[in-house]
């Protein structure tokens, strides 16, 4: 798979969850992943579906389910923007809510759980569930809350359900930071830090190694650079004020992180497949949260 970036769902913590519903998708967006979990409805559409270590092909209808740090993607034969895709995304934290620990909410337990392998739906679960993941985005209030529980349910009862990573290739799919404690402190603080002025030079001296000694070990680590991964953490950032506030591109550059706007700009593009101000108003067109 190509270089796979990692992204920041625009879900916060008093969100149940979001719906994006893209009547007019495009294709043009690189392989990703993300800590929460994910259902995708791809219909008026055929091409190849990857999941982790998974390639398939899909065709007209797609639906599956997937877990939290497992890269995906979805590559049109005919990307002309005619496919309609609906995405449901919700926080990695949900399997801990209590009400889920109930002995009803046990089906939905085991597809979070398995939702880690992949869960490509068999053509009448497809069938069947296509209207009421297009009609989601236009549920309110506690309604939207019910018909979310109602889909989940449905989903883990549904039979013929196939799981695209197996036990081996699940581990070797999954999107994990390293074990290393030199790594681990370089991630953190990053994480902590990415809106200050970070260089290659500093971190690799904070840890004791050389800049080309760290710079290889980082990616054997993390199979990414560090500048993408800093790139990263600061473009997902952008992306989540530009749809949370009105603030202006160079406000977001600058709070992101960033010192060049052309250079914000560049980046955000070659990442997103448009400019910031295309995704802010793509983005709220799109996209509901409940």
């Amino acid at each position: 798979m190509e270089y796979i970036q990692r992204e920041i769902t625009p879900i916060n913590n008093e969100d149940l969850f979001i719906v994006l519903d893209h009547p007019q998708a495009r294709f043009d967006y690189a392989a990703h992943f993300h800590s929460d979990y994910e259902i995708n409805l791809v219909i008026n559409s055929k091409g190849t579906r990857i999941v982790g270590d998974c390639v398939d092909g899909y065709n007209d209808l797609d639906l599956v389910m997937i877990g939290p740090n497992i890269a995906h993607r979805w590559i049109s034969d005919n990307d002309n923007g005619d496919a309609h895709v609906v995405t449901i995304q919700f926080h990695k934290e949900a399997l801990e809510y209590p009400i889920f620990n109930k002995k009803i909410f046990h089906p939905i337990r085991e597809l979070f759980k398995n939702s880690a392998y992949g869960i490509d739906f068999s053509t009448e679960t497809k069938m069947n569930m296509k209207d009421l993941l297009l009609n989601l985005s236009h549920k309110e209030g506690v309604e939207s809350a019910l018909e979310f529980f109602r889909i989940l349910y449905l989903l883990s009862i549904s039979p013929g359900q196939r799981f695209l990573l197996d036990s081996n290739n699940r581990l070797d799919s999954a999107i994990r930071e390293s074990k290393s404690r030199r790594i681990n402190k370089v991630i953190t603080y990053i994480q902590e830090h990415f809106q200050e002025n970070i260089t290659l030079s500093s971190v690799s001296e904070s840890v004791g190694m050389s800049e080309s000694a760290f710079s290889h070990f980082f990616k054997k680590r993390t199979n990414r650079n560090f500048i993408d991964y800093l790139n990263d953490i600061r473009i997902g950032y952008a992306a989540k004020i530009l749809y949370e506030t009105s603030h202006t591109i160079a406000e977001v550059c600058y709070a992101s992180g960033f010192n060049n706007i052309s250079n914000f700009n560049r980046l955000f593009k070659k990442k997103k497949g448009q400019t910031p101000s295309e995704y802010r108003i793509n983005i709220q067109k799109i996209m509901t949260k409940f």
